[in-house]
């Protein structure tokens, strides 16, 4: 097992789409494609959408592949996770694909002000610890990352197993003023008509933790 992650974790950092950030770079000029995504990488003016904690990157690759018309990048900091989604992507010729190995801590040495129109955090852990408040990804301290990268009027998305943290991003959306666009603790349950892809697309823990039988929450606003 350990032979085949340093295998994965090698390939991706000799893949075209996988860029990697480290702490340093985070510290001093970031990454070099910041704020040169579209002209630099893409090559074209398409709005770019973000995964973060993208995992296997199902949502990245799946997203694109229904959205040709949008550039997607999944963030994550486990290389081998990546290695998945990355490789569909190139084996697809998908040109509006791209990853990103880093901590989310350090989204904003990846991107320019108002450079991302669109995010979405799937299945992150939920952080249910007094403790470790300060790294749920909806917590404040994330969301102003957030939203100073995204364009205004920015859409963040939220899927999670968790009605804990779907409760809790909720407050949080209420507390600062922020626009709720859709809620629902049961989106498989729920008549609402909504976009195809929040129940085509799954994720590797979404699939996980829906055949334990838990419910699988959505939330998606603006600032």
């Amino acid at each position: 097992m350990a032979k085949r992650k340093l295998m994965k974790f090698e390939q991706v950092s000799n893949f075209d789409n996988c860029f990697f950030l480290s702490f340093e770079q985070s510290r001093d000029n970031g990454l070099l494609l910041k704020g040169k995504w579209n002209n630099q990488y893409f090559k074209n003016d398409n709005p770019i959408v973000l995964e973060l904690g993208c995992g296997k990157g199902e949502y990245t690759v799946g997203l694109a592949k229904r959205y040709p018309d949008k550039n997607f990048i999944g963030v994550d900091i486990k290389g081998n996770r990546i290695w998945t989604g990355a490789k569909e992507a190139i084996e697809n010729n998908m040109s509006n694909v791209a990853f990103i190995r880093t901590r989310i801590d350090f989204i904003e040495a990846c991107f320019a002000a108002q450079e991302v129109n669109e995010i979405w955090i799937t299945f992150p852990d939920p952080q249910p610890l007094k403790t470790t408040i300060r790294q749920r990804l909806t917590n404040m301290i994330f969301l102003e990352r957030y939203k100073r990268i995204l364009i205004e009027n920015g859409i963040v998305n939220l899927k999670t197993d968790s009605e804990f943290f779907y409760d809790y991003s909720r407050e949080v959306v209420k507390e600062n003023n922020f626009t709720e666009l859709d809620a629902t603790n049961d989106l498989y349950a729920d008549p609402a008509s909504r976009d195809e892809v929040l129940t085509t697309i799954k994720t590797y823990y979404e699939k996980k933790f829906s055949e334990k039988g838990f419910k699988i929450c959505y939330l998606k606003f603006r600032f």
